[in-house]
């Protein structure tokens, strides 16, 4: 059974999984690392979700906000015996359901082109890409998204 607990960015667990999503992403953007490191501090995110299977976790995401209607996906990440369930989409749901209920209507985020797996997740989750946005404007390897969530308010009542 998966659940969810909503957080921030101070359990334990959420500090744990976060450790080896950077630990992979340090990996994967080589030489960009420090670039895209600066802008991943889990300090500013007040709102995070760990996933569960069976106690263990075994992903998370954040959402903090960038402007009055959107929130910014911050620190998704789903440990690798975990990938290929849905777990992904699971936690994406729930952050987008929690967005909507704080009132905001839109969630964005950035991701890097060396993260096929993220690409594709958020992609089949409904979200478009768009101009990169802020800190990323000119990096080459950043791809960023957006999407309307204020339907998931209105879907739960």
């Amino acid at each position: 059974m998966i659940t969810f607990k909503r957080t921030d960015s101070s359990h334990p667990d959420f500090i744990q999984l976060v450790a080896l999503l950077d630990a992979d992403l340090a990996t994967r953007d080589g030489e960009d690392h420090a670039f895209y490191d600066q802008f991943n501090g889990i300090t500013d995110i007040g709102h995070a979700i760990v996933a569960f299977r069976e106690e263990i976790p075994v992903g998370c995401g954040g959402i903090k906000e960038f402007k009055n209607d959107m929130m910014e996906v911050k620190r998704m990440y789903v440990i690798p015996e975990a990938r290929g369930t849905g777990m992904g989409s699971a936690i994406l749901q729930e952050l987008e359901r929690w967005t909507a209920e704080l009132g905001y209507t839109h969630c964005i985020l950035e991701t890097g082109k060396r993260q096929p797996e993220a690409i594709a997740l958020y992609k089949k989750n409904g979200y478009t890409v768009i101009p990169n946005y802020g800190p990323y404007e000119a990096m080459k390897n950043s791809v960023c998204f957006q999407k309307d969530v204020s339907f998931s308010k209105n879907q739960d009542q």
